[in-house]
């Protein structure tokens, strides 16, 4: 599995829209600015995100961008999917897979299975939730007082 630079954005814009559920819409040029991406690449990325159910977006003065849903019920493993593709290492790790004539005795099919089974293990169980817990328990430890 590869992550390209719109993958990784869309996965920052979900993450940025899920520390900002049910509190205010987000500009795309806020968005951008947070989570450091060229704002017209940004707004091709949001359009797809919306394309696919994610994000949903508001016209007017104070317009901007929301989750669909909830952050619990996106997982990364979605948004990677939704904008990247599979995420299998290899094509022949697919059932659906028919090209290879070799495929029965390879011997590196059941490697490539069981990378695709813990990727997917981890992209799979990890929700926006969870992300905005873990980036909300950083800002705590870093708010002290003298």
């Amino acid at each position: 599995m590869k992550v390209t630079f719109k993958g990784d954005y869309a996965l920052k814009a979900v993450l940025d829209l899920a520390l900002h559920y049910n509190k205010e819409l987000v500009t795309g040029h806020d968005l951008a600015q947070r989570i450091d991406a060229p704002i017209k690449f940004l707004e091709q990325v949001l359009l797809d995100l919306k394309k696919g159910g994610f994000v949903e977006s508001r016209r007017g003065n104070i317009g901007g961008y929301l989750l669909s849903k909830a952050p619990v019920q996106i997982t990364v493993g979605e948004i990677i999917r939704f904008i990247e593709g599979p995420t299998e290492p290899i094509s022949c790790v697919r059932e659906s897979y028919s090209n290879c004539t070799d495929i029965h005795r390879c011997v590196f099919k059941k490697i490539w299975q069981r990378v695709s089974q813990a990727t997917s293990d981890i992209i799979d169980n990890v929700t926006f939730e969870d992300l905005v817990s873990q980036v909300n328990a950083g800002r705590q430890v870093l708010a002290y007082s003298i």
